[in-house]
């Protein structure tokens, strides 16, 4: 049994060939695992195929758990576990209520986007980064592509990479 996981690495030198190969290489029904630039590319998640992201939902479940978590805290602390009548004021109301519910919501949501960002993108403490390419943090931008998880073979798929623009094209092997 093959441990191993085998990528197709194309190293490109300018971001607009690397934005004009990304559509030649779907195309052409290559799946590309992921494209690794050293700044922002505009216009790279849409090439690729990406769609917006859930975390906004994700925001506002925590939220909606932090304001909850409040609103409930309150509620039992101050109008049954120990009342006290502060300036007057009922035992429950609510406009004491705000400071605390509001930072609580944004306490525990953005806690929950920590946590909800970490797990989405695999960032454990055991967990071992892939590394493509080094230069792709200074000046190259480089395209992954998982030859497990593509039908073409390897001889095929580097020659559509080729007629691309790459630069550059070479064989990564990871344990997995």
């Amino acid at each position: 049994m093959d441990l191993k996981k085998h990528y197709l690495v194309g190293v490109f030198d300018d971001d607009d060939v690397l934005l004009k190969a990304i559509p030649k290489v779907r195309e052409s029904g290559i799946k590309i695992e992921d494209v690794y630039t050293p700044f922002p590319v505009h216009g790279i998640e849409e090439k690729l195929g990406y769609k917006r992201s859930k975390m906004s939902v994700a925001a506002f479940v925590f939220g909606l758990c932090g304001t909850s978590f409040a609103i409930w805290m309150q509620t039992w602390m101050l109008g049954f576990d120990w009342p006290m009548i502060i300036g007057g004021k009922n035992f429950i109301s609510a406009p004491p209520f705000v400071p605390v519910t509001f930072e609580l919501t944004v306490l525990i949501g953005s806690l929950g986007m920590v946590g909800t960002f970490m797990v989405i993108a695999g960032l454990k403490p055991w967990a071992k980064p892939r590394i493509f390419d080094l230069r792709s943090t200074d000046d190259k931008h480089v395209m992954a592509i998982d030859l497990g998880a593509n039908k073409s073979d390897e001889g095929e798929i580097k020659r559509i990479i080729e007629s691309t623009g790459a630069s550059e094209i070479y064989r990564k092997d990871f344990e997995d």
